[in-house]
C-alpha cells in the first residue's frame, strides 16, 4: 500500500512539473489542438488542417516544459514517432477510460478541450508505446494472430461444410457427382495450404528473433513458453519495469481478481481490464508446462499433494510462470528451474520460526 502510495505521489509531481499542457485530436482532414498552462483555469483550442510538418513547428514554438496526449487509435504510433522530439512528453491515453468525452456536444474542438482538462487532473490512463523497431516486433505478432484466426476459419468452415452433407471429415470423401461442393473445398484446400506455408514463414521469422534477442531467448527456457509464445509475450510487455510488482502484472495478465466492496458490503470479484492475449498465452503455456516432464509438471503435482484443485492449481501454474517471465524481463538474468522449492523452503522456514 505504501509504495502505491509513493508511486502515485511520485506521477502527481510528473504531472505538476509542467508549465504547458497540451491535448491533440487528429483525424484525417483536421486537427483540433487545446492548450493550458499550469495556472490557467481553461484550455485555449484552435483547429487547422491536419499537417504534421505545422505541428511539429507549433509544438516546437511552445516555451516551457510541455506534455501532450494523444488518444490510442490506428494513427497514434505514428505521431508518437513524430512528436517525441517536440515535446518534454507524450502520453498516449486509453480512450476507454475517458468517459468524459462521449458527454454532451461532441466534435473534434469539444474533446481536445476535455481531453487537456483531464491531462492537468492527473486523470488520464496511459497506454505503453515504444520505439520505432520494437512497434514492428508487435506488428509481427499481430499480423500473426490474424493468420492464424484465418487460417483457422477456414479449417473450421470446411469442416462445417463435411457436416452439413452428413459426412465425417478427414474420414469421408467429397460426392464426385457434387462438382459445386467440390470447387468450394477445393477453394479451401487451396487456403489452408497457403496458411501453412506462410505459418512456417512466420515459425522462422520468429526463431530468428529469439537468437537475435536476448530476452526472448531467455523466456524460451522457462518450461511450456516456445519461440511463438516468447515473442508475443516480449512484444506486448516490452518493458517489465512499468510494472513495480508481480501483483500489477497479474493484473495486466488477467490472472487474477480485483474485490468489488461498497458500504461495508461485498459484491463479490471481478477481472480488471487485462491484455486478452496474455492472459491466453499464460493459460496455454500451463497447460503445456502440465502435459510434459519438468520442473513446473513437479510444482503441479506438489500442489495437488497439498490438496488444491485441479482448476486452481492450473491457474496458480500460469500465475507462477506469469511470475518468472515477468522476474526474466525486469532483471535480465536467466529461469532457474525449480524455483518454486527456494520459496516453499523459505515459507516453511518462516512459518517455523513463529
Amino acid at each position: 500500500m505504501k509504495l502505491a502510495k509513493k508511486e502515485i505521489t511520485r506521477k502527481n509531481n510528473e504531472q505538476e512539473n509542467y508549465d504547458q499542457y497540451i491535448s491533440l485530436d487528429w483525424s484525417e482532414k483536421t486537427m483540433a489542438i487545446a492548450r493550458m498552462r499550469s495556472n490557467s483555469v481553461s484550455p485555449k483550442v484552435i483547429e487547422e488542417r491536419s499537417d504534421i510538418k505545422y505541428l511539429k513547428k507549433y509544438l516546437m514554438a511552445i516555451q516551457g516544459r510541455k506534455i501532450l496526449t494523444i488518444e490510442e487509435t490506428t494513427s497514434t504510433h505514428w505521431l508518437y514517432v513524430e512528436l517525441k522530439e517536440s515535446v518534454d512528453k507524450i502520453l498516449i491515453c486509453d480512450p476507454y477510460r475517458n468517459r468524459l468525452l462521449s458527454e454532451g456536444a461532441k466534435t473534434d474542438k469539444i474533446d481536445s478541450v476535455k481531453l487537456c482538462q483531464l491531462l492537468r487532473g492527473g486523470l488520464l490512463k496511459e497506454v505503453y508505446h515504444s520505439d520505432n523497431q520494437l512497434y514492428k516486433i508487435r506488428k509481427i505478432v499481430s499480423a500473426y494472430d490474424d493468420l492464424v484466426k484465418a487460417g483457422v476459419r477456414v479449417q473450421n468452415q470446411k469442416s462445417a461444410i463435411y457436416r452439413g452433407l452428413g459426412l465425417k471429415y478427414k474420414k469421408e470423401t467429397m460426392p464426385e457427382d457434387d462438382k459445386i461442393m467440390q470447387y468450394v473445398e477445393e477453394s479451401q484446400n487451396r487456403s489452408i495450404q497457403l496458411y501453412r506455408e506462410e505459418k512456417k514463414k512466420y515459425e522462422i521469422l520468429f526463431s530468428q528473433l529469439k537468437r537475435s534477442n536476448p530476452t526472448i531467448k531467455k523466456l524460451t527456457e522457462i518450461s511450456g513458453i516456445g519461440n511463438i509464445f516468447a515473442v508475443t509475450i516480449y512484444s506486448t510487455v516490452i518493458d517489465a519495469k512499468r510494472f513495480t510488482t508481480k501483483y500489477k502484472y497479474w493484473s495486466y495478465c488477467g490472472l487474477t481478481y480485483n474485490m468489488k466492496e461498497s458500504g461495508g458490503r461485498n459484491y463479490g470479484k471481478k477481472r480488471p481490464r487485462h491484455s486478452r492475449k496474455l492472459r491466453g498465452v499464460y493459460k496455454t503455456a500451463a497447460l503445456a508446462a502440465i502435459g510434459g516432464k519438468n520442473d513446473i509438471r513437479q510444482y503441479y503435482e506438489y500442489l495437488l499433494s497439498e490438496g488444491y484443485p485441479e482448476k486452481k492449481a492450473q491457474n496458480a501454474i500460469a500465475r507462477y510462470i506469469a511470475k518468472v517471465s515477468y522476474g526474466v524481463m525486469k532483471t535480465g538474468e536467466s529461469y532457474r528451474p525449480y524455483q518454486w522449492r527456494e520459496n516453499n523452503k523459505v515459507t516453511q522456514e518462516k512459518s517455523n520460526q513463529k
